[in-house]
């Protein structure tokens, strides 16, 4: 994030405002494990709110690890984006490589430049953070981060998990079309879409290319 952002953000009428909205916020009085999904851990909380009637109830969040995406982006300013079926939806998308931060990666960076290349069989010359987000505050707790890899290319053939429920297909995408296949519906994946935003704010230039 540039200076100029990073100022604005701290002295924004939002922030002002939030500092006195104490009765917004809920205390936790039980968190009580529900199941193991593999991915995330479902959980249930008894919270009770600040404001003055102090209202209860029960809540059910999804207890997630860090996710990481990244911009594949070539010295020809194509986009290297994988179409992939999603289970949730029925439905294939367009998205970036993508995934969990794993323990033996030890830093998100580590984690986007290995899913670029078990999702793509690419390499990067350079990999910058552009940004992190809640993928869903209402009901996850982890954070996704957004790199962009440049001067990426093809070292070898894309290697999958082995279980035969990872199926991949790459899709080259010039970086100017991107606004257009959003705004159209092609790209409708939600992290996918904040990624792209967050190189319009860091990297403005390379849209004009």
């Amino acid at each position: 994030m540039s200076k100029n952002l990073a100022n604005a953000r701290d002295t924004s009428n939002y922030e002002s405002v939030s500092d006195q909205s104490e009765w917004l916020y809920w205390n936790v009085e039980k968190t009580e494990f529900i199941a193991d999904c593999k991915i995330f851990e479902v959980n249930k909380i008894l919270a009770t709110s600040k404001c003055g009637q102090e209202k209860s109830g029960n809540f059910f969040t999804l207890d997630c690890g860090s996710w990481v995406n990244v911009i594949p982006l070539t010295e020809q300013n194509d986009v290297i984006m994988v179409e992939q079926y999603r289970h949730g939806i029925q439905a294939l998308t367009l998205e970036i490589p993508g995934g969990s931060v794993e323990v033996s990666d030890g830093d998100a960076g580590v984690a986007a430049l290995r899913e670029l290349r078990e999702e793509t069989g690419c390499e990067a010359d350079r990999c910058t953070f552009l940004g992190k987000n809640y993928p869903n505050p209402a009901l996850q707790n982890n954070f996704c981060f957004t790199y962009l890899a440049e001067a990426v290319r093809q070292v070898e053939t894309p290697k999958f998990d082995g279980t035969g429920t990872e199926r991949i297909c790459i899709r080259k995408v010039k970086l100017s079309e991107i606004p257009t296949l959003i705004r159209i519906g092609t790209i409708n994946h939600a992290l996918v879409i904040a990624a792209f935003h967050f190189l319009t704010l860091e990297r403005p230039e390379l849209f004009l290319s």
